[in-house]
């Protein structure tokens, strides 16, 4: 996976985000990591992808989708361990530990981008 920087309006937003863009990295996912530190400060950026599961997981997840520009069109926050979530016309999904959406206040509509560091 690749390391970056999440930004919304030209602004950091999260500092540390890793970017699955290759049919393994996006496969494995988060399984068998560390949980995501809090607050919004980490995050997985997975493309293309528009649903995401956590079977396996031991822990909640936010998450953000996003079409092909990086557009929010939906989120969902605290995502349980063994449950699945899936977006019609997402391209683009942003994982991130539970309660970090109630910090990044994300808007509908709003653009975000993955840039690496």
């Amino acid at each position: 996976m690749k390391a970056g920087v999440i930004y919304r309006h030209e602004q950091p937003i999260v500092p540390m985000a890793w970017r699955a863009d290759q049919p393994w990295s996006r496969l494995r996912g988060l399984l068998g990591r560390p949980p995501l530190t809090e607050r919004g400060s980490q995050a997985l950026w997975l493309v293309p992808c528009g649903g995401v599961h956590t079977f396996g997981m031991a822990y909640a997840l936010d998450i953000v989708f996003l079409d092909r520009t990086g557009r929010i069109i939906d989120w969902f926050e605290q995502l349980e361990p063994w449950r699945m979530r899936y977006c019609t016309g997402a391209y683009q999904t942003v994982e991130l530990a539970a309660g970090s959406l109630g910090w990044l206040n994300p808007e509908q509509g709003e653009t975000w981008q993955w840039r690496s560091t």
